[in-house]
């Protein structure tokens, strides 16, 4: 097992015989197979719808979105849609030159340096970590909907209120211990409720689009409307209400995290990255059309505080809202196992090489399940531990919400912008073929406008959701951490990396 960065790996004689052209693709990188290779095409594309899931995402922050723009707010999400589709376009890229476990850490480390790539890598699975808390939380805007005595603490279910932010705490932990046991159990299990979730997740959101727009109590023009939001004025009320487009678009990249277990990676990942963000993207986006034409009121202050559970159960009756609030569940229980997975490459990736504190425990792979065990058990504590916050004060709630997007945002900047400064000096090489013969995916001419736009609306984008706006972050006041909970959260991540890698060079070997 190697321990060196991937930026200093050359390519080595196969640790052990390689019988697939897809095991010695990744000897060329010098790794061994260990992780069981057993995720299709489908799965792959599972990998990375799952991570976004709209039906989790759009109900969680459906109501932030709505209550800072208004109906407006909607015509962010199309502008986040073209910017994140850039940033697919060159993950595509890379996911088809370095099909490799640790995707965005890979990636920035064979672009730039193994310094910068390592704290790509660092930022990308603390980030992670934080998503995975934050999908958990996703629970309390709907289990309360369906039945009142899944509100196990005090009464008031609004995730803005202290019994619901601690109540979410609750349920987010109960399914980060089902998560976590089954990342450890069988890599085939896994996959297995990642198909059959993502399946019931598009059936959910189709069911949800159709029978909305059955139901609108208005037309589209509303979406122009921009009364409500004086205090941000309309560009302020789109940036704000971008959040929930962003909070959703993000985790394309987990097709990449799956390389090492899916057959022909360099074909079938560009694709699934590509096509798992187009089709989150647009049925997202037609959920947050269809729940604003179906209200019963945009006016009574229940879309701003109770979201689409509201909509869904008013507008089509507590039968029907019900069922499908109940897929809505299972799409939040897969994608929380998705994003926990995908932590849990990134952790195993950085270990293999050397890069982490006990790296040796976290590379380990069981050989029977073909699962990297602590690094599950690692990701499932540390998300719970965030949960925590909740407890503190229901502020937590949108905190770590909008941190995680943050993280990844910035994570993914440390990507595309390595790989822009190598298109510009020449040192990006379009050539080479895939597993069936065919040339790579590239974007050809087209590379290096898309790589510059791309880095230009990750970092504009990184700027907007960090800014401390007190509105939006400690509204009630009183609570500057809450504010500020971004910025020194990520100024913590880099200083915890920072001083380990100084304590690293000072031990020795």
């Amino acid at each position: 097992m190697t321990t060196t960065s991937p930026s200093d790996v050359r390519p080595d004689p196969p640790h052990s015989p390689s019988p697939s052209s897809d095991d010695r693709s990744l000897a060329e990188f010098g790794y061994h197979q260990e992780l069981h290779r057993s995720l299709g095409r489908y799965a792959s594309f599972a990998a990375g719808f799952s991570f976004i899931s709209v039906l989790t995402t759009v109900f969680q922050f459906f109501a932030f979105g709505y209550s800072f723009g208004g109906p407006v707010f909607f015509w962010a999400w199309p502008a986040v849609l073209l910017g994140q589709l850039l940033v697919a376009a060159c993950f595509a890229e890379l996911a088809a030159r370095y099909p490799i476990s640790g995707a965005i850490y890979q990636w920035s480390s064979r672009l730039s340096t193994p310094t910068f790539g390592w704290f790509a890598g660092w930022i990308m699975v603390i980030g992670q970590v934080v998503v995975v808390a934050a999908a958990a939380l996703a629970l309390q805007m709907v289990l309360p909907a369906i039945w009142s005595g899944f509100q196990l603490v005090g009464t008031d279910s609004a995730p803005t209120s202290a019994d619901g932010a601690a109540n979410a705490a609750v349920l987010g932990v109960l399914l980060l211990v089902l998560t976590t046991l089954v990342n450890v159990v069988d890599n085939r299990v896994m996959s297995l409720i990642n198909r059959v979730g993502v399946t019931a997740e598009i059936i959910g959101a189709v069911l949800i689009i159709v029978l909305l727009l059955t139901h609108s109590e208005r037309t589209p023009s509303i979406t122009f409307h921009t009364e409500g939001i004086p205090q941000n004025g309309l560009f302020g009320a789109l940036l704000i209400g971008s959040f929930t487009a962003a909070y959703v678009m993000i985790g394309f990249d987990s097709a990449g995290e799956m390389s090492e277990e899916t057959h022909n990676p360099r074909r079938t990942a560009p694709r699934t990255i590509l096509t798992a963000l187009g089709a989150a993207g647009l049925l997202g986006g037609l959920i947050v059309l269809a729940g604003l034409l179906a209200a019963p009121s945009l006016t009574d202050g229940h879309l701003g505080v109770d979201g689409l559970s509201y909509v869904l159960t008013s507008s089509l009756g507590d039968g029907v809202g019900k069922l499908l609030l109940a897929d809505v569940v299972v799409a939040i229980a897969v994608a929380t196992l998705a994003i926990q997975t995908a932590a849990c490459r990134m952790l195993f990736s950085m270990a293999r090489d050397g890069q982490l504190p006990f790296a040796a425990r976290l590379a380990r792979v069981n050989p029977r399940t073909g699962m990297p065990t602590a690094p599950a058990l690692v990701v499932g504590t540390l998300a719970a531990a965030l949960l925590l916050l909740n407890f503190a004060s229901p502020e937590a709630f949108l905190a770590i919400g909008t941190t995680c997007i943050v993280m990844l945002y910035l994570a993914y900047a440390m990507v595309t912008g390595p790989l822009l400064v190598r298109r510009v000096k020449g040192e990006f090489t379009a050539s080479g073929t895939d597993e069936t013969g065919a040339r790579l995916f590239s974007l050809g001419r087209w590379g290096t406008p898309v790589n510059a736009l791309a880095l230009l609306y990750g970092l504009l984008m990184t700027v907007n959701l960090a800014w401390p706006r007190a509105t939006v972050y400690d509204p009630a006041g009183g609570h500057w951490y809450f504010q500020w909970f971004t910025v020194l959260f990520l100024a913590a991540t880099l200083a915890a990396g920072v001083s380990w890698r100084a304590l690293r060079r000072r031990t020795p070997a």
